[in-house]
């Protein structure tokens, strides 16, 4: 495998662990670098400060006890001892000869130490600890033996590895800090991008922060007015169309009805009917964008679904009630009077029944109209709320209609700040459409 296919196997996949492993690596690097620099100069100066005392104090002792006499060299021996080595009168142990660096820099610096009066052999006594003896003569013969117990130079004190696993953990939490401040706008930034709406009036995102990002957050409030405008200017030209539209289909009707009855008039005012009803729907649907102009009442939920009911029944529709609760809301009722109508008329056109229910749920008051039809793919469930999407295709009002309706219905419950929502039925019979009012 290639090293570049292994980096991109374990690399992450999110910014905010890429950012905050690359400042951790880093930073960690540096840390440790010097780390190690420090130690380093500490063992050498620690090093160069024992060697040196050595030297200098095994060349005091040897001199002296080159010049005192045979009988006090054994006391003096003993005085002369120090913790790393001591003065042994005598040939010593029979070692092995030492060929390690250390051995030859500790051999170097005794013979410096003698001033190269004394020949010095350095040999190695095998055991568990590592020891040394330097061997030697006096000037009068005397065989005198150093024996010599090296001890580890400290390079650093014991507590700085501590000190350095604390800076670790501070560097870590400082790492992640910096990332989170860092990438908390841009999490902003898009959870704002995916809960854009253009059918909904949104809120403008914060435009606090360091400067870079309130540069973005003012160019995505930018770009979601300009979008808005866009959207508002479409349905504005289609309400001035459908508007000006209505004084030539007008004078289209007076004439065919004026002319003799024959089969191409009927075709003919048939047509202008159905062009008609696109005109208004047309016009329906700019005019619910803008909610109408209707003033919020309070209305009796109970009586007010009763009434509609009662409406279609009058008429011969096969409208139920199947669920009431009591209660008064504050809404427009000609903007929900209109999305109910469009459900119900959707119901009864392709399942012949509609069936009418109000129940209180945590989010607001919700009604629900049902049918018994054949209900709507769980992958088109979405796009039919857009306008002009029609799930019959043909192109004859009777059957497939303007596809503006539920678009409509949406805009409206929009403007009394509810929403409308279309699932199939859990018992796989028919499909309900509801609206949740606030």
């Amino acid at each position: 495998m290639s090293p570049a296919r292994l980096l991109r196997g374990w690399w992450p996949r999110t910014l905010r662990l890429r950012v905050f492993l690359i400042l951790f690596a880093g930073l960690a690097m540096a840390y440790g670098l010097s780390f190690a620099v420090l130690s380093a100069e500490r063992y050498m100066a620690a090093k160069a400060v024992m060697l040196g005392t050595l030297e200098s104090d095994v060349a005091t002792s040897i001199n002296i006890l080159d010049r005192s006499p045979a009988g006090d060299r054994p006391w003096l021996a003993d005085w002369l001892a120090r913790a790393s080595y001591r003065f042994v009168i005598g040939p010593g142990l029979q070692g092995v000869p030492e060929t390690s660096s250390r051995g030859r820099e500790i051999a170097a610096r005794i013979e410096e130490a003698a001033g190269g009066r004394f020949p010095v052999t350095i040999r190695s006594i095998p055991g568990e600890r590592e020891r040394l003896q330097a061997q030697l003569t006096l000037s009068d013969g005397s065989p005198l033996t150093i024996d010599i117990t090296p001890r580890g130079v400290m390079p650093v004190a014991r507590w700085l590895p501590w000190v350095l696993a604390a800076q670790m953990v501070l560097l870590v939490l400082c790492a992640w800090l910096a990332v989170r401040q860092a990438l908390r706008s841009l999490g902003d930034l898009a959870a704002a991008a995916d809960a854009l709406d253009p059918n909904q009036k949104g809120t403008d995102l914060s435009e606090a922060g360091p400067s870079e990002v309130a540069h973005a957050a003012r160019a995505f409030n930018a770009m979601r007015r300009r979008i808005a405008g866009y959207l508002e200017e479409r349905v504005q030209i289609l309400a001035s169309i459908s508007h000006d539209l209505q004084t030539p289909i007008t004078r289209m009707r007076l004439r065919a009805d004026m002319s003799p009855d024959s089969p191409e008039r009927d075709k003919l005012v048939h047509d202008l009917r159905e062009i008609e009803a696109l005109v208004q729907d047309g016009l329906a649907y700019a005019r619910s964008s803008h909610g109408g102009g209707e003033k919020a009442t309070r209305v009796d939920l109970a009586s007010f679904i009763d009434s509609l009911a009662c409406d279609y029944q009058d008429t011969g529709k096969d409208v139920a009630v199947f669920a009431l609760v009591e209660g008064v809301v504050s809404t427009r009722p000609r903007a929900l009077r209109r999305i109910l109508s469009n459900f119900i008329d959707n119901a009864l056109k392709f399942a012949g029944t509609a069936e009418i229910g109000i129940e209180r749920k945590a989010g607001g008051t919700v009604i629900t109209v049902r049918d018994r039809g054949p209900g709507i793919p769980e992958d088109m469930l979405d796009a039919v709320m857009r306008p002009f999407v029609r799930l019959e295709e043909s192109r004859s009002r009777e059957t497939g209609g303007t596809g503006l309706g539920l678009a409509i219905a949406q805009q409206l419950a929009a403007g009394i700040g509810g929403s409308v929502r279309l699932y199939n039925r859990t018992d796989g019979c028919g499909l309900a459409a509801e609206v949740v009012l606030p």
